[in-house]
């Protein structure tokens, strides 16, 4: 029984793993065709001014992050950052459980 919760975590776990690689690539994707898009609409429109760059930076920003978190590069607020605070606040918890025994 226990084995096979075991599997159906990991399982879980896979599962959300994928669906984090699979969110950033559909973002990589929507940004380098949107901002071709608006890349082509300036040139065509306003050639004299590049605009374009100013979407591009921001939304590349943030696909800069999404990239970093789902990859794990984060220094701070990554996986091992996030696991390591969950089971530091459940030790003092049950320190403070044992203490108050």
């Amino acid at each position: 029984m226990e084995n096979k919760y075991l599997e159906e975590e990991r399982y879980y776990k896979a599962r959300k793993r994928v669906e984090e690689i699979k969110g950033f690539y559909g973002n990589l994707i929507a940004y380098v065709i949107v901002n071709i898009g608006l890349m082509v609409i300036n040139l065509l429109t306003s050639p004299a001014y590049l605009w374009f760059f100013w979407p591009m930076l921001g939304w590349g920003i943030g696909v800069l992050f999404h990239g970093m978190k789902v990859f794990n590069y984060m220094p701070f607020f990554g996986k091992e950052w996030e696991e390591q605070k969950i089971k530091e606040f459940m030790d003092k918890e049950e320190q403070s459980k044992k203490t108050w025994e």
